[in-house]
C-alpha cells in the first residue's frame, strides 16, 4: 500500500485514550466546565476530559505535554521548559487555559518562551472544550478552552477528616524527580485544601544533534560558520520549580463560599542557539488568590449563583549571562458571576458577567529601555448560553459581548468590542449513530504585545515590533462530527473549517537587526525582526478514530484504536500559517486485567513541508511509547499506584514544527519514567 492510499485509510480514525481500570469504552463522563454540567456523549462538539488513573499516567513537565497526544491536539513547545497548548493549529490567545474556571493570567499567551503557571501535577481532572461552552470563558477562544481543576477551593465536604496523597515521579530523559502532595478533608461544615510540587530536572537528553545547523542558516543567514552543537542533550534546559497552595471552604445545605491562595516559583532555561553569545535563564514567581461560591436555588427561577474572584500576581525576568534584561510583570483580577436558570418554555442555561482588570509591563533592566509600554486593560462581557431540545435533536445556542478598553503609557486608549455567538445540535439518530454540527462566530480583540511591542526580547533572541493598527479579529468556524457505537467497533470523525477574518499572527519579515533595532553590520550574528500582522486565513481538518475490541477472555481485555489528525492553515491571499501540526496518525492497543493495564502507542506524524515564509519544514518522525500501570488497593487503607512509561523507544530526533525553536531544541529523546502514589 503507497503512503497516499494509506493516508486515506487512516483518515477516518482518531486519537485514543490510554487503558483505565475500566474498560476504553467506557461512556457517560460529565462535563464540569460545562454550564450545565452536561454529559460528554450529548456534547455537539468535540470534549476531551482527563481525570484519574488516566490523568496520572499522561501528566508531562506542561500542560501542553500532558495533552499532546490527545484528539487535535499538540504542544507549543519552547524547548522542554515551556509547553503550551495547541488545538487545530490555534495557540496563545486563541486558547483559554483556566484553573478552576478562572484565567491563569500569567503571560504564556503574550509569547511562546514563557511557561504557564497552570501546573498538570496537581490536577485532578483536565477538561477541553469547543463551541458554545466557551464563549463563558472568553470571546478569542477559537481553538478551545483547557481548564485544569485540583480541587484548590473544595465545594462539598470530604468523606475523611484527613485525607490525600503522595506521588514520586523520576524521569531517566533528564535526571528529573517530582514530588507532589495533597493533604485534604473537613469535620462539620469546614472543608480543607493544602497542595504542593518540588520538581528538578537536568539537561534533557535527545536522540542526535540539538541543533539543525543547515535549517538554522536557511532561516538566518547571520548565524557565524562554525556553531557550539551539542549531541545527545540540548544545554541549559535545567530547570526546578516549587509550588505551594491552602485552601478552605464553609460547606452547609445552601452551597459553599471559600478562599486560596497558591505561590509559584520556576527557574528554566532556553536552549542556545550556538553562537556561544547568551544562555537565558527565566526565573518565574506568581502569586494567585482566589475566592468563589456558590448558593443553591437562590431564587424561585434560579437553580444556583456561582461568584469566582481572582488576583494573580505574577512575574518573570529573562537572565542571559547571569544579567538581568527583559522582565515581564502582569498584576491581573479576573471576577465572574453566573446564574444558571430552571427550565423555563423548554430552554435551560446559564448568563452571567466577566470582568477583567490587568496591568502589564515589559521592560528591559539592563538598558532601562521599554519592550511593551505599561498598559491597564480593562474588559466587561456579558454572556449567555441556552440548551434545549426538539425531537431527537440536543440544541445549544450562546452569545457573548465584550468591552475591552487598553489604555497604553504614552499612547491613546484604544477600545474594542468583539461580539461572539455560537449555535450546536447533536442528532440522535438511534442508540448507534449521532450526527453533531456546530457553527461559531468569534472576534477576539487584539493583545497589548501584539500592538505595542518594539524592542528587543532575550528568550525569544528576536526584535519584535507590534502594530497600533491592528482591529478586532474575527473568526467563523465550522464543527461537523459523526459517532458510530456498537459493540464490535467505536468511531468518531470530526471535520472542522474556520475562516478567520484579519487573522493576527506574528511573522519573521526576513530583516536582521541588532539588540538596538540598528541595521545588522556585515558579519556579525544578529536578531531576526519579528512582526505582528493580519490577513484573511482558513484552517481546516480532520480528527478522527476507530476502537475495535479485539480480544476478552481470562488473559484480560485488548482493544485496538486506530487514530489520526491534520489542520491546514493557509492565507486567502496566498502562502501558509506559520507553525501548524502535521498530519498524524497510528494505533495503539490497550490491554486491561483486573487491577493492571498497559498500552503500546505507535505515532507518525508526517513531514510538515508548508512552514509560512522564512521558516523551515519539519522532517516525518514515527514515536514509540509504551506505558504501564497497577493498582494496589487497600494497604492498611492506603490505595497504591506504580506506573511506569518508556518514552520515544525508538529514540528519534524529532522537529516539532509548532515551536519556534525548531531547529535548536528538538523534543526529549528515548526516556523511561516511573511512579507511585499513594492514596489515603
Amino acid at each position: 500500500m503507497n503512503k497516499k492510499l494509506a493516508m486515506l485509510c487512516l483518515s477516518v480514525l482518531g486519537t485514543p485514550v490510554y487503558a483505565d481500570n475500566t474498560p476504553v469504552s467506557e461512556l457517560g463522563q460529565i462535563i464540569v466546565t460545562a454550564p450545565l454540567q452536561e454529559n460528554a456523549d450529548d456534547a455537539a462538539t468535540p470534549v476531551t476530559i482527563l481525570s484519574d488513573d488516566e490523568l496520572r499516567l499522561k501528566v508531562g513537565h506542561s500542560i501542553g505535554e500532558t495533552l499532546k497526544n490527545e484528539l487535535g491536539i499538540t504542544s507549543q513547545s519552547f524547548g522542554p521548559g515551556v509547553g503550551t497548548p495547541v488545538i487545530r493549529g490555534q495557540s496563545g490567545p486563541r486558547v483559554r487555559v483556566l484553573n478552576n474556571g478562572i484565567g491563569g493570567n500569567d503571560a504564556s499567551a503574550i509569547s511562546p518562551d514563557h511557561a504557564s503557571s497552570v501546573e498538570p501535577l496537581l490536577a485532578e481532572r483536565i477538561e477541553v472544550l469547543r463551541g458554545p461552552a466557551t464563549l463563558l470563558y472568553g470571546s478569542g477562544a477559537i481553538g478551545g478552552v483547557v481548564n485544569v481543576i485540583d480541587n484548590r477551593i473544595p465545594e462539598r465536604l470530604p468523606e475523611k477528616r484527613i485525607g490525600g496523597a503522595l506521588e514520586q515521579r523520576f524521569d531517566s530523559v533528564s535526571n528529573e524527580t517530582a514530588t507532589t502532595m495533597k493533604a485534604e478533608g473537613g469535620q462539620g461544615h469546614i472543608a480543607y485544601h493544602i497542595d504542593g510540587f518540588f520538581r528538578d530536572r537536568g539537561n534533557v537528553d535527545i536522540g542526535g544533534n540539538a541543533i539543525d545547523i543547515n535549517a538554522a542558516r536557511q532561516v538566518d543567514p547571520t548565524l557565524p560558520d562554525s556553531l557550539q552543537n551539542t549531541h545527545g542533550f540540548i544545554a541549559n534546559t535545567s530547570s526546578d520549580a516549587i509550588s505551594g497552595s491552602a485552601g478552605l471552604s464553609l460547606v452547609g445545605e445552601p452551597g459553599f463560599a471559600g478562599i486560596s491562595i497558591n505561590r509559584l516559583e520556576n527557574n528554566y532555561g532556553i536552549a542556545p542557539d550556538g553562537t556561544g553569545g547568551e544562555i537565558t535563564r527565566i526565573a518565574l514567581k506568581q502569586s494567585k488568590y482566589d475566592l468563589k461560591s456558590e448558593l443553591k436555588n437562590p431564587f424561585p427561577f434560579a437553580e444556583s449563583l456561582r461568584m469566582k474572584l481572582g488576583y494573580t500576581d505574577y512575574q518573570h525576568t529573562e537572565i542571559p549571562n547571569g544579567q538581568e534584561a527583559a522582565f515581564f510583570t502582569n498584576k491581573t483580577y479576573e471576577s465572574r458571576l453566573e446564574l444558571t436558570h430552571k427550565p423555563m418554555a423548554g430552554l435551560h442555561g446559564a448568563l452571567g458577567f466577566q470582568a477583567i482588570a490587568s496591568d502589564f509591563a515589559a521592560i528591559d533592566k539592563s538598558t532601562n529601555s521599554v519592550i511593551v509600554p505599561q498598559s491597564l486593560t480593562n474588559s466587561y462581557g456579558v454572556f449567555q448560553v441556552e440548551s434545549f431540545t426538539l425531537g431527537a435533536f440536543n440544541n445549544q445556542l450562546g452569545w457573548r459581548v465584550e468591552d475591552t478598553t487598553i489604555a497604553p503609557e504614552g499612547h491613546s486608549d484604544l477600545n474594542y468590542t468583539p461580539v461572539s455567538a455560537s449555535a450546536s445540535s447533536l442528532w440522535k439518530i438511534n442508540d448507534d449513530h449521532s450526527v453533531n454540527l456546530a457553527m461559531t462566530r468569534s472576534q477576539r480583540a487584539p493583545q497589548v504585545q501584539e500592538l505595542l511591542a518594539n524592542g528587543y526580547h532575550d528568550a525569544t533572541r528576536s526584535f519584535e515590533i507590534g502594530s497600533i493598527n491592528l482591529h478586532e479579529e474575527t473568526s467563523y468556524n465550522l464543527d461537523l462530527g459523526y459517532k458510530f457505537n456498537a459493540n464490535w467497533v467505536r468511531a468518531e470523525l470530526d471535520l472542522f473549517h474556520n475562516w478567520a477574518n484579519d487573522y493576527i499572527y506574528q511573522q519573521r519579515n526576513g530583516q536582521f537587526v541588532t539588540e538596538e533595532g540598528e541595521l545588522c553590520p556585515p558579519d556579525t550574528a544578529c536578531s531576526p525582526v519579528v512582526e505582528s500582522r493580519q490577513a484573511d486565513a482558513t484552517f481546516m481538518g480532520y480528527e478522527s478514530k476507530l476502537i475495535f475490541p479485539v480480544m476478552e477472555n481470562r488473559y484480560g481485555l485488548v482493544d485496538l484504536t486506530l487514530f489520526s489528525d491534520y489542520t491546514r492553515g493557509k492565507f486567502v491571499g496566498g502562502g501558509d500559517v506559520p507553525r501548524m501540526p502535521p498530519l498524524r496518525f497510528g494505533f495503539q492497543l490497550d490491554h486491561i486485567k483486573n487491577d493492571w493495564s498497559s498500552n503500546l502507542r505507535l505515532t507518525r506524524g508526517e513531514a510538515q513541508d508548508h512552514p509560512g515564509d522564512f521558516d523551515t519544514a519539519t522532517a516525518g518522525y514515527v514515536q514509540l511509547n509504551l506505558s504501564t500501570q497497577y493498582l494496589i488497593k487497600q494497604i492498611k487503607d492506603v490505595d497504591v499506584l506504580v506506573f511506569a512509561k518508556a518514552n520515544n523507544l525508538l529514540d528519534e530526533n524529532i522537529r516539532n514544527s509548532t515551536s519556534y525553536l525548531r531547529n535548536f531544541a528538538p523534543e526529549p529523546g528515548r526516556g523511561a519514567e516511573i511512579g507511585l502514589r499513594m492514596n489515603y
